[in-house]
């Protein structure tokens, strides 16, 4: 299938054909399913939504199912992930080297086997990182030995930074007087033919590393990052969301499966850990009026999660699922009275975004958004929201009250709102951005056509 931009979702006006090369393939390294991780969240939709538009062919390169789950790292249970659209290969390739090899042979097996898929591809490639370190350097390896075989390689690189893969890393590495390790993630950052952050706050949090490196190196990387990183919201599946008001038979009985019904409920689906405010939220739910009116569910999966049962375990109006699947999150989202992230800075983590505040927000239904306005969050809310302070359990308390207090009419036009804000989120417009820089050509040499997508 061969189109032009001119007819692609969030097109900004027409392009010339000259002014286009073939964008044919579609290569993502990243943490994939089952991890509870954001970019997890938005492989997969930029992967579906490749699939959606005609791309020849979409892979993720990830780690093995094993690996993951000796990690430590927040697993969905397998049986909850959904299963990938037909032509999206997942490639989880074991590690190279055997016990000598201390580390580095998960790295040489992605960057290994993105090479091979390079040699099967014919047109332009983009090859793209979610989650720069250590990714990063995986996809700049590869395309490096790549080059020594093909000179000229169609292959168009994406870094894309969450915020805590740079900032933290620079910053425990110059708290370790180990600059040449924070020189090091910025210059891979850089390396990329097109570094984007998932939001405005995580490009300002990247240019303050960037700035923190040049004070002990006499480097620029600030100026480069000012001048090159741009914005790229995370990718959202908006249509399985907004189409869940149009089969509520599913919506009921989703919800009794769990014992719930529409209206009955307030609902926080995060990891369950400390950045993510869940002990405030039972704080401020047991001094509120909905206590023991409406219930609260945990759902999610995380270091907390076995602190937060033993809080209230014995608590009829709070319950913890933490087996939550694709297919349960949205009917779930949908029937809620309320929905809350209450999300709050820690040393080990800074919301730089919020994607579930956007999926709840195209969800619909009545309830409204309860969150706060930490790291990137209200760039995905747009102020659509009861924001408290965050770590305020008080103030949380009184959200929760404000929502007791609004009518049937408030909250659907406070839901109505967001979900108009959140439609900018939408999985085709986003991968539509970054194929246009991907398709974009410096030489007239190049042989043009329409972008095929």
């Amino acid at each position: 299938m061969s189109v032009s931009f001119e007819h692609l979702p969030g097109s900004r006006g027409s392009f010339h054909q000259r002014d286009l090369v073939k964008v044919s393939h579609l290569i993502m390294v990243v943490r994939a399913d089952p991890i509870i991780c954001g970019h997890s969240t938005e492989a997969r939709n930029l992967a579906e939504a490749g699939i959606e538009m005609g791309l020849e062919s979409v892979h993720i390169v990830t780690y093995p199912i094993d690996v993951l789950e000796e990690s430590g790292l927040p697993l969905k249970p397998l049986e909850t992930v959904s299963h990938y659209s037909a032509g999206i290969k997942v490639c989880r390739p074991n590690p190279v080297g055997d016990y000598k090899v201390l580390d580095g042979r998960l790295g040489y097996a992605l960057s290994g086997e993105l090479v091979d898929i390079l040699h099967g591809l014919h047109g332009r490639v983009m090859l793209m990182d979610l989650y720069l370190v250590p990714h990063g350097q995986m996809v700049m390896n590869a395309v490096r030995t790549f080059e020594k075989v093909e000179r000229s390689p169609d292959v168009f690189t994406v870094g894309e930074a969450v915020g805590s893969d740079i900032t933290n890393v620079v910053r425990n590495a110059l708290e370790a007087g180990q600059t040449g390790a924070a020189q090091m993630v910025l210059a891979n950052y850089l390396d990329h033919d097109l570094p984007v952050a998932v939001s405005e706050f995580t490009r300002d949090m990247i240019i303050e590393s960037g700035e923190a490196v040049d004070a002990e190196l006499g480097t620029d990387f600030a100026t480069q990052l000012r001048e090159r990183v741009q914005i790229s919201y995370p990718a959202i599946d908006t249509v399985a969301y907004i189409s869940i008001e149009e089969d509520l038979q599913r919506v009921d009985k989703v919800l009794s499966s769990r014992a719930l019904e529409r209206d009955g409920y307030v609902m926080f689906l995060s990891r369950i850990a400390p950045a993510k405010g869940v002990d405030d939220l039972v704080a401020a739910y047991r001094e509120s009026e909905l206590y023991g009116v409406k219930k609260l569910i945990i759902c999610g999966n995380g270091p907390m999660k076995e602190q937060i049962k033993d809080l209230v375990c014995e608590d009829p109006s709070i319950e913890v699922l933490d087996d939550v699947s694709d297919e349960e999150k949205g009917a779930l989202m949908y029937g809620c009275y309320a929905w809350c992230l209450p999300s709050k800075p820690q040393p080990e983590f800074v919301e730089t975004f919020g994607i579930a505040v956007a999926e709840k927000m195209l969800a619909g239904g009545l309830g409204p958004v309860i969150t706060t306005g930490t790291g990137g969050i209200p760039e995905a809310s747009g102020g659509n929201c009861l924001q408290h302070a965050a770590g305020d359990i008080e103030a949380l308390r009184d959200c929760l009250n404000e929502v007791a207090s609004m009518s049937d009419d408030e909250r659907r036009a406070l839901s109505e709102r967001a979900r108009r804000f959140a439609y900018q989120f939408d999985r085709r417009n986003v991968l539509t951005r970054l194929l246009r820089s991907a398709a974009t050509v410096s030489s007239e040499s190049v042989d043009v056509a329409t972008l095929t997508v």
